[in-house]
């Protein structure tokens, strides 16, 4: 079983930036496909980024791509989105969500992704 937990979360100003981190359980790093996702209160859960760890295949929403930069650092377990360019319409609670099975993200099939572990969430607050 993958478990992942969320940090890095904060309060900025508008064209500020931010580097949140997911970082995966130590005694195994099988989430092929690391996703991170974003949630307002009465809205539906949006897929922002992902990526397959095992290389190559990376995700971006429109409305984040050219600001946000998804990575990865396998020896710590770790998958960072580094976020540039923050606007109000970015406030939301991040979420990271992990998947062993790798098939749909390594094919670029993020849509068709069910994920399978989820983090806590870290809260990102961007004001005008």
């Amino acid at each position: 079983q993958v478990q992942v937990m969320e940090s890095g979360g904060d309060s900025v100003q508008a064209g500020g930036s931010l580097r949140l981190s997911c970082k995966a359980s130590k005694d195994t790093y099988s989430a092929n496909c690391v996703g991170w996702f974003r949630q307002d209160p009465g809205k539906e859960r949006e897929l922002v980024a992902g990526i397959y760890t095992g290389g190559g295949s990376k995700f971006y929403v429109d409305s984040v791509r050219g600001r946000f930069t998804i990575s990865q650092d396998n020896p710590k377990n770790t998958v960072w989105l580094q976020m540039m360019n923050l606007k109000p319409d970015d406030t939301s609670m991040y979420y990271c969500a992990a998947e062993q099975r790798s098939y749909n993200c390594r094919m670029n099939r993020w849509d068709r992704l069910e994920w399978a572990y989820w983090g806590q969430g870290t809260q990102v607050t961007v004001s005008s």
